[in-house]
């Protein structure tokens, strides 16, 4: 079993950034690719960008492409999302992910995902 633990929400103004943190215990060995998704009051969660286990591939969704940035630290066991120029749409609950198959394929489906943590909230305040 993995466990995963989010940080680093909060509240902060539009314009503002933050930065996620999502730490991996238990059989982190068996994890490679790591997600980010978010879930906004009523709407469905989605798809917020994926990194594979070396880190050297990521893929974004289309919302927020060059202005947030996933990244991890394999030695600590630690996945990342820094938030940029956020916008009150950004506002939501964010929710890490681990697979894992290892498989390089970079998931865009949290149903996909073997592991999954509580979640964080952010708000953006306009």
């Amino acid at each position: 079993q993995v466990q995963l633990v989010e940080s680093g929400g909060g509240l902060v103004q539009a314009g503002g950034s933050l930065r996620l943190s999502c730490a991996a215990s238990g059989r982190t060995s068996s994890v490679y690719v790591m997600g980010w998704f978010r879930q906004a009051p009523g709407k469905e969660r989605e798809f917020v960008a994926a990194i594979s286990r070396g880190g050297g591939t990521t893929t974004y969704a289309d919302s927020v492409k060059g202005r947030f940035t996933i990244s991890r630290d394999n030695a600590k066991n630690t996945v990342y999302l820094q938030l940029n120029s956020l916008k009150p749409e950004d506002t939501a609950v964010y929710y890490c992910a681990a697979d894992r198959s290892p498989s390089a394929y970079l998931e865009r489906l949290w149903g996909n995902y073997d592991y999954g943590g509580q979640g964080t909230q952010v708000t953006v305040s306009s």
